[in-house]
């Protein structure tokens, strides 16, 4: 079981990003905290998908405004196995920390 941080990323500007994949053969039971380090809001977009390019029903946040130093927090996911937390951010002064356990 690892449990802690999961995956970390500072996503380029518009691109969908992967921060985590669960595992073969786990679940995940995580949280989400993407903060953003530039002095420019950022608006972030957060999926739970089956692929790197989430479709429409796999957004969990959409265009959701993060100000300059602010942080957006969402906990209690739970995905299965192959699932992805997918980030997107419109600035690259972003960073996305997926942190939790897998069983």
């Amino acid at each position: 079981m690892t449990i802690g941080v999961l995956g970390q990323s500072n996503p380029a500007a518009n691109t969908n990003t992967t921060v985590y994949t669960v595992p073969a053969s786990v679940s995940a039971t995580c949280n989400i905290s993407v903060v953003n380090t530039g002095p420019t809001t950022s608006a972030v977009n957060v999926a739970i998908a089956a692929t790197g390019t989430p479709a429409a029903s796999e957004y969990i946040e959409y265009q959701t405004v993060i100000p300059p130093n602010g942080v957006l927090e969402r906990g209690g996911m739970v995905a299965q196995t192959g699932k992805n937390i997918v980030v997107y951010a419109t600035t690259s002064n972003i960073s996305a920390t997926v942190y939790g356990f897998e069983q």
